[in-house]
């Protein structure tokens, strides 16, 4: 998609289709009370060409609600669209991403190419332009993206062009500067939902590696992509159980991210779950919506497009990521459930844990106990993990809320601060003794399972114990990673969460 920042005068925009955005200001609290929706402008032709509209009571600016206006009197655009923020009150820099995503796909089914979406003049919170500059362009770039990919006779509804509108009298070097940052982060966040659109026998973990190779060449990253014989050598024990089962072979990715000049401060490590399909194994899933198994690997994903957007954006902080790619599949040389594995060791002189394998379907937790271990062996001073872990962290929370827990609070409040900006939505839930009573195995140390109740916290508590004393956080996105129904600004498939909400916590450490 073709992109750029225009200073030039709305109404003198030659264009298929101008957006404005609008918001409605009624703050009385009477239910009875009518909407009173304004133009988040002050062009007057544009107010001019929306005031018949507005006054009718057709429009009212109801969060990511359009209205579309053909040949506007008084501009050069061809058609215009309002599109609503919502209460004036509680417009977010959130609001005005929404609201760009769903301009990109209001227009899409109509076969145009091209958008202009005018930034806010009138701000309505006291927003940033910068922060309203990055919102708007990554919702156009989420927006833009549909996963459709594999369809023979697939119809590209891809917009062309995007522009984005700012007042004159703006600061152009912030503008512009937020602009090009915002195209790397909403094409990292679609890198990520690429992988996580793959189906299983076209991103198997060799291939997963292979794409993650080519992405660290094409923007510096270092990297090394291993598989079984690494895994024996480290003594990665819990990994290798659920690759055993399948005859593809697992893949141990590790990218690097090193800013020139720096060797001393944090260096923070990123390790994502990569179960690139997910039938259970032995403790098969059922049938139904299996196929959806294939997201499996959207922990993965998001740490690889948050790297992605790291090295283009070069943070002043020195950046590993482990993702442990592997398939978890029911077959004669696939564990059962009452074996007990060996997970890696820290250290030589240190025993890794023995964990009573209860269930093979949870396989997230075994892999990322490896993968923390060995990132804190590579250095890793502060740890994040991403996975699709629980379905308990859906039942708790639904498709509104991923689930967030940190047995550190400094690195929590970076975290949370970072929520922000990304305008992702997470929940911290608890930790805690009772919690690690749960997963205490009478035949090995740990079990892999903690039973039916508090299931998003006792598989938090199993990673806890491959992190120790190492500021951590940990991200339960099963409920978030695949977005169930399409919404006016993101298509139904996969979502890219976290890489943003990562990325900003990357950049807090500089």
């Amino acid at each position: 998609m073709r992109t750029q920042l225009s200073f030039a005068p709305l109404s003198q925009i030659e264009t298929e289709l101008l957006a404005v955005l609008a918001a409605d200001t009624q703050t009385s609290k009477d239910a009875d009370a009518k909407p009173q929706p304004v133009l988040l402008t002050t062009d007057p032709a544009v107010q001019a060409a929306a005031s018949s509209l507005l006054a009718s009571g057709e429009f009212k600016a109801g969060a990511n609600e359009t209205a579309l206006l053909h040949a506007p009197a008084g501009l050069a655009a061809k058609r215009l669209l309002l599109v609503g923020l919502g209460k004036q009150a509680k417009v977010t820099a959130n609001s005005v991403r929404n609201a760009a995503g769903t301009a990109v796909r209001f227009i899409k089914p109509l076969g145009l190419r091209e958008l202009v979406l005018s930034l806010l003049e009138s701000d309505p919170k006291t927003l940033l332009h910068t922060a309203s500059v990055r919102a708007a362009v990554e919702g156009a770039f989420i927006g833009d993206f549909d996963s459709d990919t594999y369809r023979s006779e697939r119809k590209d509804q891809s917009v062309e062009s995007f522009t984005l509108a700012a007042p004159a009298n703006a600061d152009k070097t912030a503008l512009q500067a937020a602009f090009d940052e915002a195209i790397i982060i909403g094409e990292s966040q679609n890198f990520a939902r690429t992988l996580v659109n793959e189906p299983g026998n076209k991103l198997t973990p060799t291939l997963l590696g292979q794409r993650a190779a080519q992405m660290a060449d094409e923007v510096g990253l270092g990297w090394e992509v291993h598989s079984t014989e690494k895994l024996r050598e480290l003594k990665m024990g819990a990994f290798w159980s659920v690759s055993q089962g399948s005859a593809e072979p697992p893949a141990l990715i590790v990218l690097r991210y090193e800013p020139i000049g720096l060797t001393s401060g944090p260096v923070l490590g990123l390790i994502g779950k990569g179960i690139t399909f997910d039938s259970g194994g032995i403790s098969i899933k059922p049938a139904d919506k299996m196929e959806e198994m294939k997201t499996d690997m959207a922990g993965g994903a998001a740490m690889l497009g948050a790297m992605r957007a790291i090295a283009l954006l070069k943070p002043k902080v020195r950046v590993l990521a482990v993702i442990c790619a592997a398939e978890n599949m029911p077959s004669g040389t696939a564990q059962k459930p009452g074996d007990v594995q060996t997970a890696m060791p820290f250290s030589p002189d240190k025993p890794g844990k023995t964990i009573e394998i209860i269930n093979t379907d949870a396989e997230g937790r075994l892999v990322l106990a490896d993968g923390l271990t060995y990132a804190r062996q590579l250095g890793a001073t502060h740890l994040i993990d991403a996975a699709t872990l629980t379905g308990a962290c859906v039942v708790a929370l639904g498709h509104v809320n991923a689930g967030a827990f940190s047995n550190d609070e400094d690195a929590w409040a970076k975290f949370d601060a970072a929520l922000t900006i990304s305008g992702e939505k997470f929940w911290r839930l608890p930790l805690g003794e009772e919690y690690a009573e749960m997963i205490k195995s009478n035949i090995g140390d740990i079990k892999n399972t903690g039973g039916r109740w508090g299931g998003a916290c006792t598989a938090a508590e199993f990673l806890k114990v491959f992190v120790e004393d190492t500021p951590w956080i940990h991200l339960d996105i099963a409920g978030l990673a695949w977005a169930e129904d399409s919404k006016p600004w993101i298509a139904k498939g996969p979502s890219g969460v976290a890489v943003r909400s990562i990325l900003e916590w990357v950049r807090s450490y500089e």
